[in-house]
C-alpha cells in the first residue's frame, strides 16, 4: 500500500464521522477522537490535518512555522527519549516557562506515554513553584531560563532531571554538575526531539481516560495553592465538547495566543480546541506590549483570540470611552436613545478593525467583564464570546457565542451541555453557590484529603465557591465568590464585585476593591494618575494630589447609584497596582479588612 493511501485511511479514520459513530458505554458523544487520552488526541489531529500550519511564532523576518505532521513527529520523539531515560506511566514532570510551541510538544510527548504534566504559572515565585514540585513529587522539570533561575537551588538539592524549554535538549548527567542559572542556555545537552521512535513501543504503554493527565497548582484569590487533579477525559473532553458549539470554525482559520498556556483557559480553549479544528496557532515570542502587538494583529489577522477583561477594558477606556464621553459630535450622538447604538456599531467597526479585520471571536473569561464595556460590545455588535469555569472544571462549565442574538447581558451564558449544575441553599432571590457535575469536573485535590471533603458534596457535586442564579431560560449569572461575599450589619448580603463595577465605570478610575471595614466597607481604588494629568494639565506630582481629593469626592457619587445596603463608607486611593492571578483576577486574600496597629 502507497503512503498517500494509507495517510488517506487515517485520515478517513479520524474524521468527525468516523469519531462521531464511536459508542460508549457512559453515553457520551464524540466529535474529533475516537478515545479520550492525548496519544489519541495526536494521532487524531496529525491524521486529519497533516500538513496544514499547526504554529507559528511571530517574530518578523524569523518567524518559525510548523505543521500538525511535524508536531506529531516531534511528540512521538520526545515521547521515545522519555521512555529511553526509564520514565514510564504516573512519573511527574514539571513544565515552568512561557507559552511556545515546545511548551506543548513537551507537554503531549510525556502524556502520550502516562507521564503526569504538572504545569506551573511562569509568573510563580521559586517558592511557589518548588512546593509545587515537592508536593506532586516531580522527577524532573522543563524550565526555560528566567523560570530555571528562581528554582535552581531545589532542582540541584533534590537532584532532578532538567529539559531545556527554549530548544527541548535534555541536560544529561554528567553536564548537570556544572549547571547554573548563569550558564543554563549555553550548556550542551541532547535533543529530545530527535530521538529515532518506535510507535509500537509508545503504543505499548497502556493508557486510559481516567489516568491523571496534569496536577495543575492554582494561585488563586484566596491565597492557598492546591494541586487540582485532571484527567485526560477531563480535559479533552470539555475540548472535544466546546469545538462546534459556540462558533463554527474551518481548519486554517487564525488563531493569536495571548494567554499562559500553564492556566487550563487557555490550554483547552486556546490549545486544544484549537487543534482539534484543525487551526492555525500563532504566538507573539514577546510579552504583548502594544509595541509588539499592533504590528502582530496587522500581520496575521486572526480569527480567534482568547484574552481576559484586562485586555478589551483597557482598549475600551483608552480608545473608546473618551470619543463617547467627550464633548464631540459622536459623544453627543451616544447620548441619544435614537442614535446610540448606530454610532456602537460605527465604533465597533473600527475597533474590530484594529484586531486585523477577520475576527469572528473573542472570547473572554477567566473573571467578570465590567458590564459598561460589554454593554458598549453589546451594542456594537463586537463579536465578544464570554465563558465561566475553573481549573477544577478544566474549565469551561457556561459560556455563550459572539453573535448578538447568543448574548444577554449581565449573564455568563447557558450552562454547558456536559455540565449538571445545581444551586445550594439559595437565598430569596435565588442565588445560590453553584455546584457541579460533569465528566470535566475533577475527582479532587492532590493529596488534600481534607479539602476534598470540604469541596465535594455528599451526592457528589463539586462546590465552586462561587454564588449565581439562573434564569428561567437557562441563563447563567454570576455574582461573586461566597468567600467575598459581605455579610451586611442587618443579615442582607452584599456582592462586592456589584460595586466595584459601579466605581470602576467614574472617570480617570483604573479599578477598585471593595473590602469590609468594621460594620461598613471600604473602597480601595487606582486612579490613572498619567491621564489625569494629561486631561488636566497639571504634572505628575500635581496630579498624585489630586487624585486623592478626587477619590475622596468619589465616595458621594458612588452612593448615588447603590442601594441602600451597598453603599461604600470609606474610600482610599490605591497607590501601588494590585496584585494579581495569572488570569488577572485581584488577589483579595492580600487586602483583608483595614489592618489594626497600623500594619
Amino acid at each position: 500500500m502507497s503512503r498517500s493511501k494509507k495517510k488517506a485511511d487515517k485520515a478517513r479514520e479520524y474524521s468527525f464521522k468516523a469519531c462521531s459513530s464511536v459508542r460508549r458505554a457512559d453515553g457520551l458523544r464524540m466529535y474529533g477522537m475516537k478515545k479520550y487520552t492525548f496519544r489519541d488526541f495526536v494521532d487524531a489531529v496529525c491524521a486529519r490535518y497533516g500538513k496544514r500550519m499547526c504554529y507559528t511564532v511571530y517574530g518578523g523576518e524569523d518567524e518559525v512555522s510548523f505543521s500538525y505532521r511535524y508536531l506529531a513527529f516531534k511528540v512521538h520523539s520526545i515521547s521515545q527519549y522519555l521512555l529511553n531515560l526509564g520514565y514510564g506511566k504516573g512519573d511527574r514532570i514539571c513544565i515552568y516557562g512561557e507559552s511556545s510551541p515546545m511548551w506543548m510538544m513537551f507537554y503531549l510527548g510525556l502524556t502520550e506515554i502516562g507521564c503526569v504534566a504538572v504545569p506551573i504559572l511562569p509568573g510563580f515565585s521559586g517558592k511557589e513553584a518548588a512546593v509545587a514540585m515537592s508536593d506532586s513529587g516531580c522527577r524532573a522539570i522543563c524550565a526555560q531560563a528566567r523560570q530555571f533561575a528562581s528554582v535552581a537551588d531545589y532542582v540541584k538539592e533534590n537532584n532532578l532531571d532538567v529539559f531545556r524549554l527554549e530548544d527541548l535538549f535534555h541536560i544529561p548527567q554528567e553536564v548537570k554538575s556544572t549547571l547554573t542559572a548563569e550558564n543554563f542556555l549555553t550548556v550542551p545537552g541532547v535533543d529530545t526531539t530527535h530521538a529515532k521512535f518506535s510507535l509500537k513501543a509508545i503504543s505499548s504503554i497502556p493508557l486510559d481516560e481516567d489516568d491523571i493527565a496534569s496536577i495543575i497548582y492554582t494561585s488563586g484569590t484566596t491565597g492557598s495553592s492546591k494541586g487540582v487533579v485532571l484527567t485526560h477525559l477531563n480535559i479533552l473532553r470539555n475540548a472535544d465538547r466546546s469545538s462546534y458549539e459556540y462558533v463554527h470554525v474551518k481548519p486554517g482559520m487564525r488563531v493569536l495566543s495571548l494567554l499562559p498556556i500553564s492556566h487550563i483557559y487557555e490550554f483547552t480553549i486556546g490549545q486544544l480546541l484549537s487543534m482539534n479544528c484543525g487551526l492555525e496557532i500563532h504566538f507573539l515570542g514577546k510579552p504583548p506590549a502594544v509595541s509588539v502587538l499592533m504590528p502582530a494583529l496587522k500581520k496575521v489577522r486572526p480569527h480567534i483570540i482568547q484574552t481576559v477583561p484586562l485586555l478589551i477594558e483597557k482598549v475600551y477606556k483608552a480608545a473608546v470611552a473618551p470619543v463617547i464621553k467627550g464633548e464631540g459630535k459622536l459623544a453627543k450622538a451616544y447620548a441619544n436613545p435614537l442614535t446610540k447604538n448606530l454610532v456602537a456599531r460605527l465604533i465597533g467597526n473600527k475597533l474590530k478593525s484594529s484586531f486585523g479585520g477577520k475576527l469572528i471571536f473573542f472570547g473572554i473569561g477567566g473573571s467578570a467583564l465590567d458590564r459598561e464595556v460589554e454593554d458598549f460590545l453589546y451594542r456594537a455588535h463586537f463579536p465578544y464570546a464570554l465563558g465561566y469555569g475553573l481549573t477544577e472544571t478544566s474549565p469551561l462549565l457556561a459560556g455563550c457565542g459572539p453573535k448578538h442574538k447568543q448574548h444577554k447581558r449581565t449573564a455568563v451564558g447557558k450552562v454547558h451541555p456536559d455540565v449538571d449544575m445545581i444551586l445550594l441553599n439559595k437565598d430569596s432571590e435565588g442565588v445560590g453557590e453553584i455546584a457541579v457535575k460533569g465528566a470535566n469536573v475533577t475527582k479532587g485535590y492532590y493529596n488534600n484529603p481534607a479539602l476534598n471533603s470540604e469541596a465535594f458534596t455528599e451526592d457528589g457535586y463539586f462546590r465552586t465557591g462561587d454564588l449565581g442564579c439562573i434564569d428561567r431560560k437557562g441563563w447563567l449569572c454570576i455574582k461573586g465568590r461566597c468567600k467575598t461575599m459581605i455579610l451586611g450589619p442587618a443579615g442582607e448580603n452584599i456582592y462586592p464585585e456589584s460595586i466595584e463595577s459601579v466605581i470602576n465605570n467614574m472617570q480617570y478610575v483604573q479599578e477598585s476593591l471593595v473590602v469590609p471595614e468594621g460594620t461598613g466597607l471600604l473602597a480601595l481604588i487606582k486612579i490613572d494618575i498619567e491621564l489625569m494629568a494629561r486631561n488636566l494639565k497639571i504634572d505628575i506630582d500635581q496630579a498624585r494630589e489630586e487624585a486623592r481629593r478626587y477619590v475622596a469626592s468619589l465616595r458621594g457619587e458612588v452612593n448615588k447609584e447603590l442601594s441602600a445596603q451597598n453603599r461604600i463608607d470609606s474610600v482610599e486611593l490605591q497607590e501601588e497596582d494590585f496584585e494579581r492571578t495569572a488570569t488577572q483576577k485581584i488577589k483579595r486574600f492580600l487586602y483583608p479588612k483595614k489592618k489594626d496597629s497600623g500594619k
